[in-house]
């Protein structure tokens, strides 16, 4: 197997998850994959996570290591000799370090924006925020259980071990990701503030003001990012 283009740890994922129309989702499908539904509906994400200990092709990334970073990402597959590999595209990706906006476009075009970002974890709240025009907004939830085996649910919004994005050429690229399983934690959301129509345009505002679906808690792992391949 060849190595890693990246390694990191993605510790404390907050998922918060709505439901949402297709339409919205198809324009931006890359070429080969197809949306994947779940609980007869199509699914967007905002995740918060510490992204920690990043190194590329072994070299850490000094003075860029540890970080916040809060994604907006949905959910497809691709048929690949009769099995299917679940993915997630990303609409947009947050990060406080312009070095990692760069590489992160330059090598696979992913969609970053660099933002003043910050995060608290502790034993009981789990918060991600971030600063637009001089006001610091985010999310946070409170553990209302135990560490445990995911649920079903759970499961679907963790579980994906395939990234895909389209290309500048109107292609589209396969990466692959590994990790261990994730165990998740029952949580309440405490707070959810985001200016989500300056984030990420009027289209999205409606969705992304409503109260999510669901709330999902991963404690996360060490994770390995493969080199992408055009498919």
């Amino acid at each position: 197997m060849p190595s890693p283009f990246l390694t990191a740890a993605w510790r404390d994922l907050l998922l918060l998850n709505w439901r949402v129309n297709p339409a919205l989702l198809e324009p931006h499908l890359p070429p080969g994959t197809e949306l994947n539904l779940f609980d007869d509906a199509h699914w967007v994400s905002l995740v918060g996570f510490r992204f920690l200990d990043l190194s590329v092709k072994g070299v850490p990334v000094l003075g860029h290591r540890d970080f916040p970073e809060i994604n907006l990402r949905f959910y497809v597959r691709r048929e690949v000799d009769g099995e299917f590999r679940r993915g997630v595209v990303f609409l947009r990706e947050l990060t406080p370090r312009r070095m990692v906006e760069w590489v992160a476009r330059a090598v696979y075009n992913e969609p970053y924006q660099t933002l003043p970002m910050r995060s608290t974890v502790s034993e009981k709240e789990t918060r991600y925020e971030l600063q637009q025009v001089d006001q610091w907004q985010g999310m946070m939830a409170s553990a209302t259980g135990d560490w445990r085996v995911p649920n079903p649910t759970e499961e679907f919004f963790i579980e994906h071990y395939w990234g895909y994005n389209r290309q500048t050429d109107g292609g589209a690229m396969e990466y692959e990701v590994t990790h261990p399983k994730w165990r998740t934690r029952p949580v309440e959301l405490a707070r959810f503030d985001m200016d989500v129509e300056r984030l990420y345009g009027s289209e999205w505002a409606k969705v992304l003001g409503a109260t999510p679906d669901s709330v999902v808690l991963a404690d996360g792992s060490e994770v390995a990012v493969f080199s992408g391949e055009r498919i």
